[in-house]
């Protein structure tokens, strides 16, 4: 099969709905001729149900990034279905109701700390339970939402995500000479279900209807998954420790 994944094996997470970014990016992968698996939690039978609707089958496993019994399983039950990996991605945040939402002064320590491990931590737990599948080198790709700005309602999950973009520069240095790289994609809003759990949301959201040089369609996931989909194949060689803005532009107005 020809494509820009062509032969390539690639380990998602985040596959909740058909209007995930992961869902998307799983989608262009097989069309791009990757062979992929998905990971899932809480609820892995909702996830092999949005699987059906991919191009290819795929198997789903159970994966909460927080329990180390799964992610000391994870490598041998993704050995026994595709033999190694060359991609991984990670789309996983998540912040309890009181980090979010305009409550950032009164948010408990307890409150961030599983924001900051599901949101951030796991991508140097997840790309090192991959990692001994990834012999002969590979990609990493996660997804952020622009850290360097404070948001409306986002609270927490800003230095969440500050924090996932420190790490996986960290991951880009300590894993280059195993010939891994590790980028970020800071996608612009998408109406998923991670969206819809942000009280406030459309608020937020509006900012890119009013500064987005390029039209933004908060429904179309696709050019996001087509930029995850760019940085796990072979044409960013020597690109690592980057975030690739698919914002519509917003990144660099000033005004």
């Amino acid at each position: 099969m020809s494509g820009i994944l062509a032969g390539k094996r690639i380990l998602i997470t985040g596959v909740l709905m058909e209007s995930s970014i992961a869902f998307h990016t799983a989608k262009l992968a097989q069309e791009q001729g990757a062979e992929v698996i998905l990971t899932a939690f809480p609820r892995p039978t909702l996830t092999e149900r949005i699987a059906r609707k991919l191009p290819k089958p795929a198997k789903v496993i159970e994966l909460d990034v927080t329990n180390s019994e799964h992610l000391d399983r994870l490598a041998d039950l993704v050995r026994e279905e595709l033999g190694s990996l060359d991609g991984v991605v990670h789309s996983i945040g998540f912040a309890p109701q009181d980090a979010l939402g305009g409550n950032f002064l009164n948010t408990p320590f307890e409150s961030v700390s599983t924001a900051m491990h599901v949101s951030a931590f796991s991508l140097k737990s997840l790309t090192m339970a991959c990692l001994p599948l990834m012999q002969e080198g590979g990609s990493v790709v996660g997804l952020t939402f622009d850290a360097q700005f404070a948001w409306p309602q986002y609270d927490w999950m800003g230095p969440a995500k500050a924090a996932l973009e420190a790490t996986s520069r960290y991951l880009a240095r300590d894993l280059g000479k195993q010939n891994i790289r590790c980028n970020l994609i800071s996608a612009g809003p998408i109406g998923s279900m991670a969206a819809k759990s942000i009280p406030g949301f459309s608020e937020l959201a509006d900012v890119w209807n009013h500064r987005s040089p390029l039209e933004w369609n908060m429904a179309d996931p696709e050019p996001t998954g087509r930029g995850v989909v760019a940085l796990l194949s072979d044409w960013f060689p020597k690109t690592t420790g980057e975030i690739v803005h698919v914002d519509g532009g917003v990144h660099m107005m000033g005004a």
